[in-house]
């Protein structure tokens, strides 16, 4: 049997993090953007403004007999835009490429069981429609949460929201280059080549002191605002939100955060994340100063080939379909929304 606690305060959510995030660890979905830590930052900042600092958060944790945690749902409350009551998953939804419930296979029904039949009683919170973004289509949790919805009188639905392209790394670069088409590949090693023999030095440094982060973030900061659609996303809030997600992945140890520089200045950048042997690329930057050298795509070369050295599974290139990922042998699993309407 399980029973339900229900969160709601930021004290008695920052006591969970230790319980989390052994949670995750056994979860149908065991990703970055789950962690306890990643979600805190998360809900400080809101998303970097995309919900409001007067949305509620509404954690239901799952307990077994002993008191162990068994499943978790994140959620908070809030309006949608024609003003009706949504409850969405932290996380959602523009900056958290990846989310789902929590909770081991073999408890994955009953907990979310127990979750609808929470959220369909007396002792909700108003809603009318659950909204659940990002969920891998190929997550378990799907095919649970519609049994758990007809079960309980409730409407499921699930739709595509887009596709989120992975490359499966094989034993040696070689081989990987050896799967793209031919003009990508002599593409990426000639400019990979140049870069490497370009008449002033050119290095990769990796971020790693907590005391210079801020900075090297602002730098990012810098690159990313030469393009206009990143200097519209970067608002002050979304800065702050980013810093305070690299800040957390730093301290915890999954946060990849790397630089090519020419000489002493900075060519380009990716943000990325390592965990569970995979990298996932979460955000890029280059300097139009060094736009001939092609440092953007270089330094993704690098970075795949260092992968590989290093024994990861995948590079994921996360959410979007632009056509670098596939030039990159990227292959689709798609996201989707899951909704459940009273």
């Amino acid at each position: 049997m399980i029973e339900l606690e229900i969160i709601r305060s930021e004290s008695a959510w920052e006591s969970l993090a230790e319980a989390w995030n052994a949670l995750l660890a056994k979860s149908i979905t065991d990703v970055p953007f789950l962690r306890h830590e990643y979600l805190s930052a998360w809900w400080q900042h809101r998303g970097g403004g995309e919900w409001s600092q007067e949305d509620e958060m509404y954690v239901i944790i799952g307990r077994d007999p002993s008191g162990a945690m068994v499943g978790a749902l994140p959620l908070l409350t809030s309006k949608n835009h024609a003003g009706g009551s949504v409850l969405v998953l932290l996380g959602s939804v523009e900056i958290s490429d990846f989310l789902d419930v929590l909770a081991p296979q073999a408890q994955l029904e009953n907990f979310l069981d127990a979750a609808l039949a929470h959220l369909s009683g007396p002792d909700a919170p108003a809603w009318e429609t659950i909204e659940l973004f990002n969920l891998l289509e190929e997550s378990p949790s799907l095919p649970s949460l519609e049994a758990a919805a007809s079960k309980h009188g409730l409407t499921f639905s699930q739709e595509r929201l887009q596709p989120a392209p992975s490359i499966t790394l094989p034993q040696d670069f070689d081989t990987y280059l050896k799967g793209l088409d031919g003009r990508y590949r002599r593409e990426m090693v000639r400019k990979m080549r140049n870069a490497l023999r370009y008449f002033i030095p050119v290095s990769i440094t990796r971020v790693d002191d907590q005391d210079t982060l801020a900075e090297e973030m602002e730098d990012f900061f810098t690159m990313m605002r030469e393009e206009s659609d990143k200097d519209a996303f970067l608002t002050e809030a979304m800065a702050a939100q980013m810093q305070a997600i690299a800040q957390a992945g730093l301290e915890n140890g999954w946060l990849d955060l790397r630089f090519m520089l020419v000489g002493r200045e900075k060519a380009a950048g990716y943000l990325n994340f390592v965990y569970n042997d995979r990298v996932w690329v979460y955000n890029s930057a280059r300097a139009e100063k060094f736009g001939s050298l092609s440092p953007g795509i270089s330094l993704m070369g690098l970075l795949v080939e260092e992968a590989i050295e290093a024994g990861y599974q995948d590079f994921d290139l996360m959410r979007g379909d632009e056509d670098y990922k596939y030039q990159l042998g990227g292959v689709d699993r798609w996201v989707v929304k899951a909704e459940i309407k009273r």
